[in-house]
């Protein structure tokens, strides 16, 4: 068995790929959303507009869309029903606002239609919200308690892991029903098509960053409890 320090230190490399994709994925989605809020959108239609007009294609024209402070703060809200659009976004009439605004609308449609990974998701947000809190400090625990700690901390650390990886076809479906979207209401034309497939897949990027970090730490942390059995 290895001393602890040094087992410690070498699960530890287990974590490097997620950081550095983490670090890539940030200059990704950073650097693409930038350029695309510069390039504007040859309708000069804004992020609200095309929300409004996604929506209501959708049979959603009860689901407002309202602006709220700060960037890139976008999100669809499945419990109070509401499309929420970053400033820039909400005004915006750039690639980048049309893109995520239809991204968000993706959400909407998703809850309409009762999405699987997304009624899935939203039911263990409780529990995971829980488990996220209370792991670590559990976990702590575990290292100068008792390791019964530990693994129970690990235990509710795989909550989040789970929730993290269902994430991922939430996210990427969301984008996909924003692509169509914006092509089939002819918002989009064949190269602004691409261009705010651009924006989806940075943006995308760093969930995936998100669900490797959360397993390779899982998978860390179980070969911490293990070296100690």
């Amino acid at each position: 068995m290895y001393p602890y320090g040094l087992y410690m230190d070498r699960t530890f490399l287990l974590l490097i790929p997620a950081i550095l994709l983490s670090m890539y994925a940030s200059f990704k989605v950073s650097s693409t959303t930038k350029k695309y809020f510069k390039v504007r959108a040859m309708k000069g239609m804004t992020g609200q507009e095309v929300a409004r007009r996604i929506l209501d294609y959708n049979g959603l024209s009860s689901v407002p869309v309202k602006p709220v402070p700060g960037s890139l703060t976008d999100h669809y809200d499945p419990r109070g029903k509401t499309v929420s659009l970053s400033e820039e976004v909400f005004y915006g009439t750039s690639i980048t606002s049309i893109s995520v605004a239809a991204h968000e609308c993706g959400h909407a449609i998703q809850d309409k239609e009762s999405y699987a990974p997304m009624v899935f998701r939203s039911a263990i947000v409780p529990a995971v919200n829980f488990a996220s809190s209370a792991s670590w400090i559990i976990i702590m625990m575990g290292f100068f308690v008792s390791r019964q700690f530990l693994w129970l901390g690990i235990l509710l650390f795989s909550a989040t892991v789970i929730f993290q990886v269902v994430t991922l076809p939430v996210e990427f479906n969301a984008s996909s029903r924003a692509l169509k979207q914006l092509e089939s209401l002819g918002i989009v034309g064949l190269d602004e098509h691409k261009e705010s497939k651009k924006v989806l897949s940075a943006a995308a990027l760093t969930y995936v960053a998100a669900a490797l970090a959360s397993i390779l730490q899982l998978v860390r942390l179980v070969l911490l409890a293990r070296s100690d059995d």
